[in-house]
């Protein structure tokens, strides 16, 4: 996966779950999710290895002051967040269906669009 950030500040969180009823919060409740935290990079580059074949949602949240969640001021994220395949967002976080992609055996590359509100 490839993603662009505002700074190199902070850490990114990934969640990568297959369940459509625990996307994009899948790490909370999926114990089966893959869950991964890197360091922030300007232009970060990240493998997930292990991944079966399957259909996924990808989240991320570029949690730039490290504290382990999306900081908001109001309803708005303060922070950087994406999703695979890049969904249009509108109030609240996309849908499963618009944000799911299938791993085959020969894996899957996803370049997703950090998105920076504030």
């Amino acid at each position: 996966m490839r993603l662009a950030l505002r700074n190199k500040h902070g850490l990114v969180h990934l969640c990568l779950t297959a369940r459509p009823s625990d996307f994009p919060a899948g790490c909370k409740n999926d114990p089966a999710a893959l869950r991964k935290t890197v360091p922030a990079a300007e232009n970060l580059t990240v493998h997930l290895t292990g991944v079966a074949p399957g259909t996924y949602g990808l989240s991320l949240i570029h949690d730039e002051n490290s504290n382990g969640k999306l900081d908001k001021f109001g309803p708005i994220p303060k922070e950087g967040f994406g999703f695979s395949r890049n969904p249009a967002i509108g109030f609240g976080p996309p849908r499963f269906a618009a944000a799911r992609f299938a791993v085959g055996t020969g894996g899957e590359i996803q370049q997703v669009r950090m998105r920076y509100l504030l």
